[in-house]
């Protein structure tokens, strides 16, 4: 694999990313702060050099030159400079070929490390790893699915398009996804179980990469490459197999929408003995889209087929899980994160009586620092987790209140790393640690932006 920046290969290999904690300073082998029995801060960003990207050392403060993740080194050689310099050239114009969610708002310098970060992360050939670390890199369906909107509703169609073929490469016959893929798209790297999410999540994405991509006429049936510039039909076409296997295994799972999908792992990453809300809701998520994508193919029959499986699962969640209050697990209990699935930006409308739900869900969830758990039954270790802590400012976002949207972003924007990267974790002493920046997390952010951009002033 080679990481790619602005349409330049940086040069980044399978094994050199997963060599990529290879740290950019030795200062700081610890962050400051951090419990010695909790997590530590395993990097503070990332940097993009002619060499290729690699990890900011724990502790380090890095200086970037402005708006990009290319290092300020001014007591680098002229030529030295001069390279770094063409860099980010590259990644400003990259940026600047797009949109900056939150631009001109307290939240623009977030806004761009992140989309900076992201586009460090994606590879030639659409794999994206959650993060430059051996632990993280790999590249899961549903992370990727994240990014790949998240680039996409920027302006960035291409780069989500090639995020989405990756997609496709490793989507096996019967449209399923394994919890995550090698980031040479050879398979598995261990015995984890599939995870049922997956098809929903990438049926999600590739409906939110449609609504970003302009219409038009079609090009070419098979030809979506990033120098063409395709159309919403182009990219339909291009993808065509990845939905119509990903829409007929959502079909399978639920039977068209009249059974719940069975038991399996979801965002928790841990076995199941019964559906959760977090298997379910995606392939609710990912039935509309489909619908949708269907309709842009001008297949009404099969458009039909998926809004009529969408319908009856989302009366079937709502008798299931709305009647218990939206637990986690059907059979009740404790909510978790996944209450924000059942509502926009994941469906198109929330869900009877799943706004209350999501909201009475924070307290439980909530941790010393501020952030949030991934559930209300989490581990109490007092570890605020970013991607779910993201997650609600984006659901937020996508319902219309403003306040909760900012103060979620706030907290965030307050524990970042050093470096300015959004890292996986958060300590109970606000201390960032584990990775840094973590896709999942970072594509949250630029969605959450976008959506407030959309809302009315005030």
């Amino acid at each position: 694999m080679r990481a790619r920046l602005g349409g330049r290969v940086v040069g980044l290999s399978a094994a050199a990313l997963l060599a990529a904690t290879a740290l950019v300073s030795a200062a700081g082998a610890t962050s400051g702060g951090v419990d010695r029995n909790a997590i530590e801060l395993y990097s503070d960003g990332l940097v993009v050099t002619p060499e290729g990207v690699a990890t900011v050392a724990p502790g380090t403060t890095q200086q970037y030159l402005p708006g990009t993740r290319v290092p300020d080194e001014p007591d680098a050689t002229p030529e030295r400079r001069a390279a770094l310099a063409a860099l980010a050239a590259e990644q400003r114009a990259w940026l600047d070929a797009g949109t900056v969610p939150g631009a001109g708002t307290r939240f623009e310098e977030m806004s761009r490390g992140a989309l900076a970060d992201l586009h460090a992360l994606v590879a030639d050939d659409g794999a994206v790893p959650a993060a430059l670390h051996e632990r993280w890199g790999y590249a899961w369906p549903r992370d990727n699915a994240f990014v790949a909107a998240a680039l996409a509703r920027t302006g960035h169609v291409d780069d989500a398009v090639r995020v989405l073929g990756f997609l496709a490469r490793v989507q096996a016959d019967d449209g399923s996804f394994e919890a995550r893929y090698t980031l040479d798209g050879e398979g598995p790297p261990d015995g984890r179980a599939p995870q049922t999410d997956g098809t929903g999540w990438v049926l999600w994405s590739l409906g939110q990469v449609l609504a970003a991509t302009p219409e038009g006429p079609a090009t070419s049936p098979t030809d979506v490459s990033p120098s063409t510039s395709p159309s919403r039909t182009d990219v339909a076409l291009g993808l065509r197999g990845l939905l119509e296997r990903a829409t007929d295994r959502a079909l399978e799972l639920t039977d068209s929408g009249r059974r719940l999908p069975p038991a399996s792992p979801d965002y928790w990453e841990v076995r199941e003995k019964v559906t959760t809300l977090g298997t379910a809701a995606p392939l609710l998520a990912g039935l509309e889209a489909a619908a949708e994508a269907w309709a842009v193919l001008e297949e009404p029959d099969r458009a039909h087929e998926a809004a009529e499986a969408a319908a009856a699962l989302r009366a079937l969640i709502e008798d299931e899980f709305g009647a218990r209050g939206y637990p986690r697990r059907v059979t009740g209990g404790p909510r978790d994160a996944a209450t924000a699935f059942v509502l926009p930006p994941f469906v198109a409308s929330p869900l009877a009586g799943a706004e209350a739900a999501w909201r009475g869900s924070v307290d439980p969830m909530r941790r010393p620092a501020g952030g949030l758990a991934p559930g209300g039954s989490w581990r109490p270790d007092g570890i605020s987790w970013t991607p779910q802590t993201t997650l609600y400012a984006l659901t937020a976002a996508a319902v219309g209140d403003r306040g909760t949207a900012e103060q979620w972003l706030g907290w965030i924007d307050a524990h970042r790393t050093s470096s300015g990267a959004i890292p996986e974790k958060v300590l109970a002493d606000g201390s960032p640690s584990a990775v840094a920046p973590l896709a999942w997390s970072s594509a949250n952010v630029v969605l959450a932006l976008d959506r407030l951009d959309a809302l009315p002033a005030g």
